[in-house]
């Protein structure tokens, strides 16, 4: 169990800035959710700024079942916002959306979005969460602000509170914004408005995180100025997500099952990894009887992606079954009930992923469906009960996904016991305990 320093100064005031909060379906929201516990756990006063439930259910989605998992001493401020363009009902379009369509009225209204700031969508999101933020520091002044991005507006935010009030702040990267974490191409060169205000942020952070070593390493090339202050706080698996864990059963003899649960988006190598299973079937790689369990949200947003659901449809006479969301109160029983795991991402070396972490904490047989390269393989490669593909190929992956089955069969009570424990020290509160030890003593000096 952590142990936390004794705060001396009386319950610190941390203000966290995180666009996508509970109830939210964001892919950050289960980091964003642990770290203001945690902070709350170790004496702090802690008070998330976020939007409201209505944009979240309008325009990407909920999840209900995760506001029962925020502390209950996390104080939440949620700041209106509207997503002009993600709007589907006509009755709410404006004027000049029903006069220009859809398609011109996009165009105009991201130009708009960015001259606050330049970020698509996000941009205009700025004064409301500025005047929030200057709001909340009048009634009760923070002594420290972490903002996690995407969306990167949060940042502003965190510098708006360091400007005018002198608030230490965090930049917590659970991505990046000027680097292609699949390509690692540089989407905005150094001297553009997004390559300045990242300086001005990074020369004014108290302390950056990232969610990996590569990603540090580029910005601390970047930014060589800002590097010693660069830290890595990896993802981790959250125990209140996952209940109660115990080492696996061996294999039943019954229908193998393989589960997928994670954001679906045209990233993922699902096509290929469809191909894959169909073709492990009619070689016989796999149990003809083998059923791939497939959950999660089919894109970024509330509405499912139609190319995407065809992909999983052509696949159904496979085996393949599409569940759709999984929601966070069931998400151990959606592990509890595969025999291995596949695990399916993006290409990019700088490329993470917070699956993975509950994907060991099973204990469970772990497929990879993703380069090599993938930063992912780094969190594997000691895992007892791992299988990769060498390429993303329909070949290569019905080649893995028959050597799992066969790891399936054949793991012992040892194997089995030794993957289990090998995710004890991935929850993720010990990635971020060493953060909070440190800027507690700072705050509380």
């Amino acid at each position: 169990m952590t142990e936390w320093p004794i705060v001396s100064n009386a319950s610190p005031h941390l203000v966290y800035i995180a666009w996508g909060f509970a109830p939210a379906r964001t892919g950050g929201v289960y980091r964003a959710i642990a770290t203001a516990n945690a902070f709350a756990e170790a004496g702090w006063r802690v008070t998330v700024v976020c939007a409201e439930v209505e944009a979240y259910e309008k325009y990407i989605g909920v999840d209900a079942s995760l506001e029962s998992a925020v502390d209950d001493r996390v104080d939440v401020v949620r700041v209106p916002f509207e997503w002009a363009t993600q709007e589907t009902d006509v009755r709410e379009f404006s004027p000049a959306r029903a006069l220009l369509g859809s398609r011109a009225y996009g165009r105009i209204r991201s130009r708009l979005d960015r001259i606050g700031f330049p970020e698509h969508n996000y941009g205009q999101w700025r004064g409301a969460l500025e005047a929030a933020l200057d709001a909340l520091q009048r009634r009760s002044p923070a002594d420290l602000a972490i903002a996690t991005a995407n969306p990167n507006v949060d940042f502003q935010g965190a510098y708006h509170l360091h400007r005018e009030h002198g608030v230490p702040f965090v930049m917590d990267y659970r991505d990046a914004w000027r680097l292609d974490v699949f390509s690692g191409d540089d989407l905005a060169p150094r001297r553009s408005r997004i390559g300045r205000l990242e300086q001005r942020y990074m020369d004014a952070a108290h302390e950056v995180w990232f969610v990996n070593e590569a990603i540090r390493a580029w910005h601390a090339e970047e930014y060589p100025e800002t590097a010693d202050r660069m830290q890595v706080v990896m993802n981790g698996w959250d125990p209140q997500l996952l209940g109660e864990r115990r080492p696996p059963a061996p294999f039943d003899d019954g229908p193998m099952r393989f589960g997928y649960l994670g954001t679906i988006t045209p990233k993922v190598p699902l096509e290929a990894l469809m191909k894959g299973w169909t073709l492990a079937k009619e070689r016989g790689d796999i149990p003809a009887d083998a059923v791939l369990e497939v959950a999660g949200y089919l894109g970024y947003f509330a509405t499912p992606r139609g190319d995407l659901a065809a992909i999983l449809d052509a696949a159904t006479d496979a085996g393949v079954e599409f569940i759709g969301q999984v929601e966070k109160k069931q998400v151990a029983g959606f592990y509890a009930r595969q025999h291995a795991l596949v695990l399916a991402l993006g290409e990019g070396r700088y490329v993470t992923s917070g699956k993975v972490f509950e994907y060991v904490a099973s204990g469970k047989p772990i497929v990879s469906v993703h380069a090599p390269e993938n930063d992912s393989s780094n969190v594997l490669r000691e895992y007892p009960l791992w299988e990769a593909v060498a390429d993303v190929t329909p070949e290569e992956i019905a080649a893995t996904l028959g050597r799992t089955a066969g790891l399936v069969r054949t793991a012992t009570d040892q194997d089995r016991e030794a993957a289990f424990a090998f995710g004890e020290s991935l929850q993720r509160r010990e990635q971020i305990a060493p953060r909070i030890t440190a800027l507690t003593t700072e705050v509380s000096a």
